[in-house]
C-alpha cells in the first residue's frame, strides 16, 4: 500500500504546484464563489424581510446565513474537476501521455486534485470555520462549536468528495463519445447545483420531491454535510445519510471501472 502510494506522490506535488503556479486564477475563482455567496445572502434577506414569519420551513434567518456560508464553503472544500480535464485532454490528445502510464487513470486525478485540496484546506478552512462560528456565537449568545460535530462534518464532506470525484469521472468518459463535454458540463453543473441545495434547501422543496432528492447522491454532496454541521441530523438519521453517502462512493467507484473499460474502447483523441 505504501508502494502504491508513493508511485502517486507525484501527481500530489503536481496538483499543488498547479495551484501556486497559478494562484491568480485560484483567487480570482475564490473571490468569484464569495461573490455569489453575498448574492444569495442578499437574496434570502429579502425573503425574509417580505414574509410575516420569524421561520420558513424550520430556517430562521440567522439560520439561513450560517446555511449559505456553510454552502460555500462545502461547495469549495468537495469541488472536483475531473469532467474538465477529462474533456480538455480528450480534446487535444494529451490523455495519451496518462493511458501508456502503468497506473490508474482515475487515481492519477484523484491524487493530483488531492494537491489542490491540500492548499485550499489550509488557506479557507480556518478563517471559514471561525467566521461562521463567530456569526454563531453572536446570533445565539453561547458559543455553538461542538468538536465531534465539526469531526462528523469533516468526515462526511470526505464522503462527499470522494462522490463528486467518481460522479464527474463517470460523466466526463461521455468525452470518449461526444469528443467535447463544455456545454454539457455546464448543464451538468446547473442541475448538480439544484438537486444538492446549493440553490435552495431541499427542506423548501414539497415533501415528496424532498424525500426522493435526499436519496439521490447529490443532496450527499452539500446538503449532508452542512446538515450534519448545523446539527440537524442526529442519531439513526446521522448514520443513515452517513450510511447513504457510503453507499454512493462505493456505486460511482464500481461505475467508474465499469464505463472505463467501456468507454476507453470509442476513444478518438482530436489533437493527436
Amino acid at each position: 500500500m505504501i508502494k502504491k502510494l508513493r508511485i502517486y506522490m507525484p501527481f500530489v506535488n503536481a496538483g499543488m504546484q498547479e495551484t501556486t503556479t497559478y494562484r491568480a486564477n485560484w483567487i480570482f475563482l475564490m473571490l468569484g464563489n464569495v461573490l455569489g455567496c453575498f448574492v444569495s445572502y442578499f437574496i434570502w434577506k429579502a425573503v425574509f424581510v417580505s414574509g410575516t414569519d420569524s421561520s420558513l420551513n424550520g430556517f430562521t434567518m440567522p439560520q439561513m446565513v450560517v446555511y449559505i456560508f456553510l454552502m460555500f464553503l462545502t461547495s469549495t472544500l468537495i469541488s472536483s474537476g475531473g469532467t474538465y480535464d477529462i474533456g480538455e485532454e480528450i480534446r487535444d490528445g494529451s490523455i495519451s501521455m496518462r493511458i501508456i502510464k502503468p497506473i490508474s487513470y482515475n487515481a492519477t486525478f484523484l491524487f493530483q486534485e488531492l494537491g489542490n485540496k491540500l492548499l485550499t484546506i489550509c488557506i479557507l478552512i480556518v478563517p471559514m470555520v471561525v467566521g461562521v462560528e463567530i456569526v454563531r456565537t453572536v446570533i445565539s449568545g453561547t458559543v455553538q462549536f461542538e468538536i465531534q460535530g465539526f469531526l462528523l462534518y469533516i468526515l462526511s464532506c470526505t464522503f462527499a468528495y470522494l462522490i463528486n470525484f467518481f460522479f464527474n469521472i463517470c460523466f466526463g468518459f461521455v468525452a470518449f463519445i461526444i469528443k467535447y463535454l463544455w456545454g454539457a458540463n455546464m448543464m451538468k453543473n446547473c442541475i448538480v447545483g439544484f438537486l444538492s441545495g446549493t440553490v435552495i434547501p431541499l427542506a423548501f422543496l414539497p415533501d415528496i420531491l424532498e424525500k426522493i432528492f435526499l436519496f439521490l447522491p447529490f443532496a450527499s454532496l452539500n446538503y449532508t454535510p452542512v446538515m450534519i454541521y448545523m446539527g440537524k441530523y442526529s442519531g439513526i438519521s446521522l448514520l443513515y445519510y452517513l450510511g447513504l453517502q457510503i453507499f454512493w462512493v462505493l456505486f460511482f467507484w464500481g461505475l467508474s471501472k465499469l464505463l472505463w473499460y467501456v468507454s476507453i474502447k470509442h476513444l478518438s483523441i482530436q489533437g493527436g
